[in-house]
């Protein structure tokens, strides 16, 4: 959530950057809102000081009767009031959600095809094994199974897929301790205040991609990003402390929405799958440094896995609503002969924390609001697609990552 004197003061920034995210929100309604809200407000303490008053003079001596019914209009008045202001106070905070985080200057206008390349790696490989077909038939996952279990796009990981999921997870929480991040497992469920504070807010509600709990405040997560986001929600946290990282490991859940056309074979796009998150809470002027860390460490398991890659800085029109930048890292499918993404990082600036009041204590004793940053270190499900694409041989077998031979008994094959 943007502060809303911000906006004010920067009216025409932030409605360039909600138009280049494809935000269709009425921002001066929002501002004359704000303004009915300040003068309804003001309405009411003016009230409520008279009503303090009154109740002070009948404390003394005999109640005049002029009092006791100035008094009985004044609660009638005051409790309108106060019942207009809270639903006015709704409907603001309501459209004040809706308006995204504003862009940095560097990044890209238009959609997803006017995102800009800014580096290679690796050799572009001009063959490789369909993950899917070549998974099948060795027994390794069963989307059938998984469909008659909970419907389609959920599967069975087993035998040696499974065990190779459980050495990229080991092998990643290796890398993120090593780079100084706080390993945590985080609840798969979490309540729609963390939800909607996230900035998990869809362009429009066909796209919204969360399960929701029948009956409950609470939903599926898509991303361990949100319950570490929650983590320090309504807290102050000490500059000393800061930068704060921590790694989280979770079961993800997504509907999908909004993917009509997009690329779902097989393991790519499904509704359920592990990932490892990378997340931090830092200063305000550190949020930049920090996003290219993220970054930086998001290329190291790339290439240490060496998987060709390439790096894009993603155009407004495909940016979330509290992204301010984003790196998107696509990996070279030697099947399909073009780069599809594998990992993310965004800045969040204080787009986050502002909506779950998490602050920080600078030196100075000044409380400022927060920056948030997330990247991903392993989507599991992707990147078993992505080692079969490229070390499977055609009906051979599988060859191992050297990186992640030791965490399979140092076999070099499957």
């Amino acid at each position: 959530m943007l502060d809303v004197n911000y906006i004010r003061n920067h009216l025409k920034e932030v409605k360039h950057s909600t138009e280049a995210k494809g935000y269709d929100v009425d921002i001066d309604h929002v501002l004359s809102l704000d303004d009915e809200r300040k003068e309804l407000l003001q309405k009411v303490e003016t009230l409520r000081t008279e009503r303090n008053n009154i109740a002070k003079q009948m404390k003394n001596g005999k109640p005049d009767p002029q009092l006791i019914e100035k008094g009985k209009a004044l609660k009638v008045e005051l409790s309108e009031l106060e019942k207009n202001l809270s639903e006015l106070e709704k409907d603001f905070g309501t459209k004040l959600r809706e308006i995204p985080n504003v862009i940095m200057p560097d990044v890209p206008l238009g959609g997803e095809e006017d995102s800009v390349e800014i580096k290679k790696w690796g050799e572009q490989k001009k063959d490789g094994v369909d993950h899917l077909d070549y998974a099948t038939e060795r027994g390794w996952v069963d989307f059938e199974r998984g469909a008659k279990v909970a419907g389609a796009k959920f599967y069975y990981l087993k035998n040696e897929l499974a065990l190779l999921e459980n050495a990229l997870l080991q092998f990643g929480i290796k890398k993120v301790i090593e780079h100084g991040f706080n390993y945590m497992t985080v609840p798969d469920i979490v309540s729609t205040k963390v939800l909607e504070g996230t900035g998990f807010a869809p362009r429009s509600s066909k796209q919204s991609d969360e399960y929701f709990v029948e009956g409950e405040d609470l939903a599926l997560i898509a991303t361990a990003e949100m319950p570490i986001t929650g983590y320090h929600m309504n807290e102050i946290l000490d500059y000393k402390d800061l930068p704060l990282f921590y790694a989280g490991y979770s079961a993800c859940f997504r509907k999908e929405a909004g993917t009509y056309g997009k690329f779902t074979r097989g393991l790519f796009r499904v509704h359920q799958f592990n990932k490892l998150e990378m997340y931090a809470f830092c200063l305000p002027e550190d949020s930049e440094k920090i996003h290219q860390k993220i970054l930086g460490i998001e290329e190291e398991i790339l290439q240490e896995l060496e998987i060709p890659y390439h790096i894009v800085n993603i155009a407004a029109g495909d940016l979330g609503a509290p992204a301010a930048k984003k790196y998107d890292i696509e990996f070279w499918s030697p099947v399909d002969q073009k780069y599809r993404e594998i990992t993310s990082c965004s800045n969040c600036t204080d787009f986050q924390a502002r909506n779950l009041n998490i602050r920080v204590r600078d030196k100075d004793g000044n409380v400022r609001i927060a920056h948030t940053l997330n990247g991903t270190a392993i989507p599991f499900a992707r990147m078993l697609m992505v080692i079969i694409e490229n070390y499977a041989k055609k009906g051979g077998k599988l060859e191992i990552p050297k990186i992640l031979q030791p965490y399979l008994d140092n076999k070099t094959e499957l």
